[in-house]
């Protein structure tokens, strides 16, 4: 049975595939020997219902370049959705939570990367830990579903345990790996997190680069709106995917995310350069 507690990450070693090392997509890092003080790290967090499995080409792009790559898998997440049914946002935020103090910990600035509900967490982090966090790149972020059937969902829950599922929206046809079925009890406690989230926004000073889909079929094109219009960044860059759908990561748009998230490493390098000179 699953627990609210993270799965530890596999370590990868030069050379290893994630493919091969973690085939389940249960989470694994990567991090290479001279990683710290004035090095940069990512850490990278997977959506709702998903899988580390969904930002494996990101992560794995990104650990060819030679950056540590942490991605963890959240609690509940990867098993089945029964499982899931008992976890909560408070726990998948303190799975990306642990993960970026252990990077923080190596002495590495932190660049914070998600995909849709894992875009959320990642802007929670940079909302609670401002220090810690260096820069975004957000793919889809989750902060606001504006479907009507979504109000119902905080009784819903109480009266059926599950709704059809939500996963693989890609243009190429890629396969996600997310549950077929949504955990109504997990859904509310996501709204309940993005709804929290919606009102610390102007917390967030992170550099930002957020790369919207033109056409996603689970989360509005308002979400990405409410972040641009309500982050304190003062470095905000949006990006169109007019290739892709939600899970962009999987999608024909995916080498974009690499660039845009391998220019934000090096804007942070740069920063790093000047104050270390």
């Amino acid at each position: 049975m699953e627990t609210g507690t993270p799965s530890p990450l596999v370590h990868l070693g030069a050379g290893d595939d994630p493919a091969e090392v973690d085939p389940c997509g249960q989470g694994w890092s990567a991090v290479p020997p001279g990683t710290g003080p004035g090095s940069v790290a990512v850490l990278l967090c997977h959506g709702f219902t998903g899988s580390p499995h969904s930002l494996r080409p990101w992560a794995q792009d990104l650990a060819d370049a030679g950056l540590a790559v942490a991605v963890p898998r959240l609690p509940g997440h990867g098993t089945s959705w029964q499982d899931m049914s008992g976890t909560t946002w408070s726990q998948w935020y303190g799975a990306v939570e642990a993960a970026l103090a252990s990077l923080v910990a190596t002495g590495a600035r932190v660049v914070v990367g998600g995909l849709s509900m894992g875009g959320a967490l990642a802007l929670r982090l940079a909302a609670d830990h401002p220090r810690d966090v260096a820069a975004l790149v957000l793919v889809n972020p989750a902060v606001l579903l504006t479907d009507p059937r979504m109000v119902a969902v905080p009784l819903l829950r109480r009266l059926q345990p599950s709704a059809p599922g939500i996963g693989s929206d890609t243009a190429n046809g890629a396969d996600e790996r997310a549950y077929a079925r949504v955990p109504l009890a997990a859904l509310a406690s996501s709204l309940a997190g993005y709804a929290a989230l919606r009102r610390d926004l102007h917390r967030v000073v992170a550099p930002l680069t957020l790369l919207r889909s033109a056409t996603d079929h689970v989360v509005p094109a308002a979400s990405s709106s409410v972040v641009l219009a309500h982050v304190s960044s003062r470095s905000v860059h949006e990006v169109v995917l007019a290739r892709s759908f939600h899970v962009a990561t999987l999608d024909h748009d995916a080498s974009t995310i690499t660039r845009a998230t391998l220019e934000a490493v090096e804007a942070v390098e740069a920063v790093e350069a000047v104050v270390t000179s």
